[in-house]
């Protein structure tokens, strides 16, 4: 064998050591980013999924979407059915399971009760935002908090029986002239008067049936409070979002602050996403796998490994002829 092949050969064992030294380098890179429950990277944005409340749907919604969408969210907001609070918050846990990755989950009015029960138990869920919502209690009710904190929602609704395939119960409308005393006093009463024609009727079990489980127990929460609404007593809003530990703020609004404040909605949801990074997150319990002594550990690894790299580089090439 010549020279010329043996310095040849050694050159090459010498690229092949460094290129595995660096291949584990880079496995041990890699490892160290911090992960989620399901697999996401903590980087990635989480989806955005708007619930609405009673006597609405989706389009309520429309003003802080188109926000959230120019801001880089994928954004959801599916129907509320509007039929119970546990039926209704059943079908809302079901179109959090269709998501991957994490979720920030916001409601507004009655949508905050289905939220506060649908993201029970779901990890993916890193944030709660409540915008003039009810947030009971397990035990509570809609109704039940109304009783201590009223509002004049009491004297605006009337009850219309309704009958389904295997049942039957009882609907709560607005009464149409009291819609923008009571519901929508900051918009204009044209656009007041659209929502009485289109509004979807809410069963009353909505309100009756009692809380089994309260999310925002484990799930940091933001929480927006109207000033002006009269359809949730604001002082029940601010007692909620004490007792949640919420962030909050409060804004000269009516009940549908949704609609006619959709920028300072738009703003409350993107602080609460952009607070459900893992690396930021406060609470333990919403689903981040990273480890910090697992970094640590990882992270001298890292350097061991390309330590070694540089050593065994040097030690070879000063063999070579």
């Amino acid at each position: 064998m010549t020279a010329l092949a043996i310095s040849g050969g050694r050159h090459r064992i010498l690229r092949a050591h460094v290129t595995v030294a660096g291949c584990a380098l880079a496995l041990c890179v890699y490892a160290a980013a911090p992960t989620t429950a399901d697999g996401a990277t903590s980087g990635a944005k989480p989806t955005v999924v708007l619930v609405h409340g009673a006597f609405a749907d989706g389009s309520s919604w429309d003003g802080v979407i188109s926000r959230l969408e120019r801001s880089g969210y994928t954004v959801i907001a599916p129907a509320n059915p509007l039929r119970g609070l546990y039926n209704d918050s059943t079908y809302i846990a079901s179109v959090l399971d269709s998501i991957k990755g994490p979720v920030v989950l916001v409601g507004h009015s009655y949508g905050g009760a289905v939220i506060s029960s649908a993201a029970a138990d779901n990890p993916r869920v890193k944030s709660l935002v409540y915008v003039s919502a009810l947030m009971p209690d397990v035990g509570e009710s809609g109704m039940s908090l109304a009783a201590r904190f009223p509002s004049e929602l009491s004297t605006a609704t009337r009850s219309v029986p309704y009958r389904e395939s295997g049942r039957s119960g009882t609907d709560l409308y607005l009464k149409r002239d009291k819609v923008h005393q009571v519901f929508a006093a900051d918009l204009p009463k044209s656009e007041a008067n659209l929502l009485g024609v289109t509004q979807r009727p809410v069963a009353t079990t909505a309100f009756s049936e009692k809380a089994k489980v309260a999310a925002w127990k484990h799930i940091p929460s933001w929480a927006l409070v109207g000033r002006q609404d009269k359809t949730i007593n604001p002082d029940q809003e601010r007692f909620q979002a004490k007792r949640a530990g919420a962030h909050t703020v409060e804004i000269n609004s009516s009940h549908v602050s949704l609609i006619a404040h959709p920028e300072a909605v738009a703003d409350l949801i993107l602080q609460a996403a952009a607070a459900s990074s893992p690396a930021r997150s406060s609470l333990a319990t919403t689903g981040s796998v990273y480890d910090a002594r697992a970094e640590a550990g990882i992270a001298g690894a890292s350097l061991v490994v390309g330590t070694g790299a540089i050593l065994l580089g040097r030690r070879l090439r000063r063999r070579l002829p």
